[in-house]
């Protein structure tokens, strides 16, 4: 499936917004505490310092990073009434990707509506004066501001709002009462000492004319919790003041995953655990052709009946010790600790590390994952000297042909790969990122689901395939029982799993609540 990624919510442009007429702009009172200077002195001596401080509708807080809460923001109930209905009819489109889900309006910067335009000249006029002064820098007079809309399983997972120019976020709530169990609070995040995200701090919980602004700065990670009311829309007017950036520490590079070369086990273990549809050699032949013509393919009935029911059934075992992944900009689901796995699904891991298993996929994909696999004709002239000595009958033949190799000073390539146990549930998802981007490799990409006869695509979980740096949607893989996802991607194509949102565990659903699978990468 194709589909076009959603665009960046910035939406910046940095040009100056054109001057109106006092009489084509409807005036608007701000909050009484804005409006007086010995409040915006003592908030800025406060922000400042990095202390708390509250006085009627304003309060400063900078734990975990600072932030300022000023409720009854604009003074007039009618006019944030009035303010709201324009907004709500205003034209909105689906914002979809990794990142997040809701629905955003264009640009309002040239809205001519009375209530936008007053409120978008006091927020850029005034107050942005005001909140100058009390960071003590210039901001510029970039009108960068839009409406969003979140609806039931919209979400905005964890992000710093870090891009060029953007100094602070500002949201503007224009909500029906709102409680915590209604989701759609914004979350804030500790971070580490490598400026990382670590956990949920505080939680805001979205209020009436209430609005919430916070300096953008390597540490400000925040979410949009999912929403998980079914029938309330949580409104809000949100956009960034513009000026000089903080300064930012050079970012923190996860370690490399380790990468192992197969397992000795011969063939022995594929006719114990694989569909036999699937050793037939004529049928590997017609897999190979498939792949090699879209570079991706999906073998149902991968695992012999019993061999499945045995490892889904023990993947459910209470025994075996889940680790939460993160840090949540990047990742947010379980894997599987190896030491704690029973048996069948260690067996059924160690099937897919073996060297058997390897040169299976060869067969499958064509690609080099094998000494025995053939080599590309353009290959082989390169390779015929390396590849002396090497081939051999026997796995130790060959791993002692490949030392003596090493011995002589060469480096022959060996097939390698890294693989986990995962559980997906509510909440889980994996997003991209720049150091994902700037690791890429090509490779071969496994996953093998368990657990998930009655998963339902709109409750996420789909491993989505994509360009880089471009909008468009490559692939889309959806998890299926006993069915194995082969993809080949190069290094202009990352992957990630989208947001397993609250349908998958409604209490009215009579479908599981969450699924399993064995994700592996192998390189050639």
């Amino acid at each position: 499936m194709s589909s076009k990624r959603a665009q960046d919510e910035s939406g910046a442009t940095g040009r100056k917004k054109k001057k109106r007429s006092s009489s084509s702009v409807e005036a608007v009172e701000l909050c009484g505490a804005v409006e007086e200077e010995e409040v915006k002195t003592a908030v800025k001596e406060a922000w400042s310092s990095r202390t708390h401080y509250s006085k009627g509708d304003l309060e400063l807080d900078c734990c975990p990073f600072p932030h300022c809460i000023i409720k009854n923001f604009l003074s007039s109930q009618t006019f944030v009434e009035n303010l709201q209905r324009e907004l709500l009819e205003l034209n909105f489109n689906e914002k979809s990707n990794d990142l997040y889900k809701f629905k955003q309006s264009d640009d309002l910067k040239k809205r001519k509506e009375p209530h936008i335009a007053a409120t978008r000249a006091a927020l850029f006029g005034r107050f942005r004066s005001w909140l100058g002064d009390v960071l003590g820098v210039e901001l510029e007079p970039t009108v960068d501001i839009s409406c969003a809309k979140y609806e039931y399983t919209d979400v905005l997972l964890c992000h710093d709002d870090e891009l060029e120019g953007r100094r602070v976020a500002f949201i503007l709530y224009l909500v029906p009462p709102w409680q915590s169990s209604d989701g759609g609070s914004l979350d804030l995040y500790s971070t580490d000492g490598n400026f990382q995200p670590e956990s949920i701090a505080k939680s805001l919980v979205p209020s009436w004319n209430t609005l919430v602004l916070f300096e953008v700065s390597p540490v400000s990670f925040h979410q949009v919790s999912e929403v998980l009311s079914q029938d309330k829309c949580r409104l809000s007017l949100s956009g960034w003041f513009h000026g000089p950036s903080l300064e930012r520490p050079p970012r923190f590079k996860e370690p490399s995953i380790l990468k192992h070369p197969h397992l000795p086990r011969d063939e022995t273990v594929l006719f114990e655990w694989i569909n036999p549809l699937y050793l037939d050699i004529s049928y590997q032949e017609q897999i190979q052709t498939e792949f090699e013509d879209s570079s991706e393919i999906q073998l149902k009935d991968f695992l012999k009946e019993e061999k499945f029911r045995e490892v889904s059934e023990a993947l459910r075992q209470t025994r075996i010790q889940w680790m939460k992944r993160g840090p949540p900009n990047k990742r947010c689901y379980e894997s599987a600790s190896l030491d704690s796995l029973p048996e069948c699904v260690s067996a059924c891991w160690e099937l897919l590390r073996s060297e058997a298993f390897f040169l299976l996929l060869s067969n499958f994909t064509g690609l080099h994952l094998h000494f025995l696999c053939p080599a590309d004709e353009e290959d082989e002239e390169k390779e015929d000297d390396a590849e002396e000595g090497e081939v051999a009958g026997t796995s130790a033949e060959s791993s002692s042909s490949m030392a003596a190799a090493d011995d002589r000073g060469r480096k022959p390539s060996t097939p390698v790969c890294c693989g986990e146990v995962r559980r997906w549930s509510h909440g889980s998802y994996t997003l991209l990122h720049d150091a994902e981007a700037a690791q890429a490799e090509y490779a071969l990409d496994l996953i093998l689901p368990f657990g998930c006869a009655d998963w339902q695509t709109e409750f996420g979980g789909l491993t989505c395939y994509v360009a880089n740096e471009e909008d468009e949607e490559l692939l889309t893989v959806y998890p299926e029982e006993n069915s194995l996802a082969l993809v080949y991607r190069d290094k202009e194509t990352l992957k990630f799993v989208k947001h397993v949102n609250h349908k998958s565990s409604r209490v009215d659903s009579s479908t599981c609540r969450e699924f399993y699978d064995f994700s592996f990468v192998y390189y050639e």
